[in-house]
């Protein structure tokens, strides 16, 4: 189902657009527009880079200070792909050059001989931890994707041979090496590098993550998906079962996506059940969707994590649900209300206070997502 809704978008130079509670996508989009471009991106370029290393900083508290307890693959992948991408978008800034040099710092300080890179590094650039992750390897492709470095994708891509699972699929190195997360992210890699004009290995990646996750991921009966599994890709039931609301919408947004360019009506129709079934974990009294969902779909974790809001809003934009996404956007706008702006708040307990902690950067990456996918829709007039 495409967007039913096209209202114009509003300059984003108008000084004083409408704040929240909005009354409309029109409101909402010339609002987060301009928080993205005047407070956002100047604030995570300029506080947000170390000067002495020129890596992405884990995190800026509220008031815009630097906290630097680690350097994740993670972070410095996602914050170099939003960079790289706000640079393509035209948005008005030196991005580009801030997410190249970061990028490139973190390959030459991350990289193991194996050519896979390490998980955490210190401040200082030592690695902490040299796992290789699938998960951080998602990002490192995407960040790739966006900067145009196919050379560095296919090297990452050959590695992952070592994650391929007998079942199908990859799994994870650790102790849950079965789950949808980094299976997803995987997946919203290999798309954008299709969309880049990559080499047919990423289209045949992301339909083979694609049919995993239709036939195997999500519950047929409740139209739920799964967060674990065991190694057959059954979905673990009962204390083990875990469903997030967060990662039905982006399940809901990426295999909308897909199944657009596939023609496949049946991966939209998967893509509205599961954005039915996060909403079964939209609290309408806070205006947010909780954390997680027991595995008959009951309120498992009340409290709400400031990125399945941003997952809500984007599910909602793509399957052209007007009305929840302006209830996403007036609810998301409370995570941004922080007295250095263009910081945010992560963790909203059950009760709607929130947790006092630094704003953690890879929340950066789903932010500018959704405000993308407003402003791009709402634009379309």
């Amino acid at each position: 189902m495409r967007p039913r809704w096209r209202p114009a978008l509003p300059p984003h130079h108008d000084p004083k657009p409408a704040g929240p509670p909005f009354a409309d996508l029109s409101a909402a989009a010339a609002w987060y527009d301009g928080w993205l471009r005047e407070a956002a991106l100047p604030l995570w370029a300029g506080a947000g880079v170390d000067p002495d290393n020129g890596g992405f900083r884990e995190a800026l508290t509220w008031a815009g200070a630097p906290h630097d307890p680690r350097y994740r693959t993670r972070v410095q992948a996602r914050q170099a792909f939003v960079y790289a991408t706000a640079a393509a978008d035209g948005i008005a800034g030196p991005w580009r050059a801030v997410a190249e040099k970061a990028f490139d710092r973190f390959v030459g300080r991350a990289r193991r001989e194996d050519r896979m890179f390490a998980a955490v590094l210190a401040p200082d650039g030592t690695p902490t931890d040299r796992t290789a992750y699938l998960y951080e390897h998602a990002f490192v492709l995407l960040a790739a994707a966006a900067l145009g470095r196919e050379g560095l994708a296919r090297e990452v891509r050959q590695g992952l041979d070592v994650f391929r699972h007998a079942a199908g699929g990859f799994r994870e190195a650790g102790d849950r090496p079965f789950q949808a997360n980094a299976l997803m992210h995987l997946f919203e890699a290999a798309l954008a590098w299709e969309a880049a004009g990559g080499d047919v290995a990423w289209a045949a990646m992301t339909d083979e993550l694609a049919e995993l996750a239709l036939g195997r991921f999500i519950d047929p009966a409740t139209g739920a998906l799964s967060e674990f599994f065991d190694p057959e890709w059954r979905r673990l039931a009962g204390e083990r079962g875990l469903i997030e609301p967060g990662h039905q919408f982006e399940w809901a947004w990426l295999l909308d996506r897909w199944g657009a360019a596939r023609g496949r009506a049946d991966a939209g129709a998967a893509a509205r059940r599961l954005f039915d079934c996060g909403r079964r974990g939209f609290d309408a009294g806070r205006n947010v969707a909780v954390d997680a969902l027991t595995d008959n779909l009951a309120v498992r974790d009340g409290g709400a994590r400031l990125w399945p809001q941003t997952e809500h809003l984007k599910a909602a934009l793509a399957l052209g649900d007007e009305a929840a996404a302006l209830e996403g956007a007036n609810g998301l706008a409370a995570y941004l209300d922080t007295p250095a702006r263009g910081a945010w708040r992560e963790r909203m307990r059950a009760d709607g206070t929130f947790v006092e902690e630094p704003s953690p950067a890879t929340s950066f990456y789903h932010l500018f997502l959704a405000v993308r996918e407003l402003t791009r829709l709402a634009g379309e007039a």
